[in-house]
């Protein structure tokens, strides 16, 4: 049988566990040109949440009655599509299920090779790393000797984003939720300093961090954060808009950042950005990543939680800041 979840309402605020429908339905068939795949691990990601409203933006919303979605690594156990062999391991966008069908007409699953842990595929080398590199090389751009700064920073993208700033050359501040994921940041990443944005004045933290301004943001929070940045920013900044975590779970939208106006004197670019629009350059990335991880320039946290049933939790857990670097769930034996 395949257990499932699926979305039982769309959530008014923070994710509940009502939200969500634990069912068991049959294995499905894969039919002519289709692969049936046995799902090993999921990526917890704050998209999903975004995803779970309903609403289609650059990939379909998740409605009620739907199997919740997110990227994941399967196998492949059935094949009807040549392109798939038994027991290749494979990631795409799959199902919080036990198996998934591989749809051959939209190729939304590659094969992939067989790195241990394969779980990098989904932290790394997955969709987290590929949005930090092309975030902050590509919309970011900094340059040797600027000052960066990454809100979020402990998360699975800012950990990767403000190490390829470092990489860069830059001196980088990052912001975390507590004091032992700035001590992780600055001792094992190393940014050059952190700010726990829990309990200190964040403002005056940045002033004292960035002295002669910040030529870089990297936003992964928006809010607060981001208007405080802006105050402080240098002629020609540039601010990487990756997301917007503090606002996901708000009910009604709160007021947009009071110093966008220091944009237009400081000559300043702020600029979001998706990173399905780089599909065609994500070997570009990946390669590179794994040039400066197996150089030991660029270090990765991963969060295994055991469990399919356990993926509501683990999504929660997203907005609580509970978790350092990226969250996975192991569906079942890897």
């Amino acid at each position: 049988m395949n257990r499932q979840i699926r979305l039982a309402a769309h959530p008014d605020g923070m994710v509940r566990d009502s939200d969500f429908e634990h069912v068991v339905a049959p294995v499905p068939e894969p039919d002519e040109g289709e692969a049936l795949v046995r799902n090993l691990y999921l990526s917890i990601d704050p998209a999903i949440r975004g995803w779970m409203n309903g609403a289609d933006t650059y990939v379909p919303g998740i409605h009620v009655g739907d199997v919740m979605r997110s990227a994941g690594i399967g196998e492949v156990v059935e094949s009807r599509n040549p392109r798939y062999n038994p027991g290749d391991r494979v990631l795409g966008f799959v199902g919080w299920q036990d198996w998934s069908i591989v749809d051959s007409e939209e190729r939304s699953v590659e094969v992939i090779p067989p790195v241990d842990p394969a779980t990098a595929f989904l932290s790394v080398y997955g969709v987290t790393g590929v949005t930090a590199y092309f975030g902050m090389l590509d919309v970011a751009q900094p340059q040797p000797g600027e000052m960066v700064v990454v809100s979020g920073a402990a998360g699975a993208v800012g950990s990767v984003a403000g190490q390829i700033a470092k990489i860069r050359g830059c001196d980088v501040v990052g912001t975390a939720g507590s004091d032992a994921k700035c001590a992780w940041i600055t001792d094992e990443l190393g940014f050059d300093a952190a700010i726990n944005y829990k309990t200190e004045d964040l403002g005056a933290a940045l002033s004292r961090t960035c002295p002669e301004g910040i030529d870089v943001y990297f936003d992964n929070v928006g809010g607060e954060m981001l208007d405080l940045v802006l105050e402080r920013i240098n002629n020609r900044a540039r601010i990487a808009l990756c997301g917007s975590i503090s606002q996901y779970n708000a009910t009604k939208l709160p007021p947009g950042p009071r110093n966008l106006v220091q944009l237009i004197p400081k000559r300043g670019r702020m600029e979001g950005f998706i990173v399905l629009d780089y599909l065609p350059r994500f070997l570009e990335a990946i390669l590179q990543l794994g040039e400066w991880v197996a150089a030991g320039k660029l270090k990765y946290a991963e969060e295994i939680v055991d469990g399919l049933d356990r993926a509501p939790g683990a999504l929660q857990r997203l907005f609580t800041g509970d978790h350092t670097g990226k969250l996975i769930v192991r569906v079942g034996g890897a």
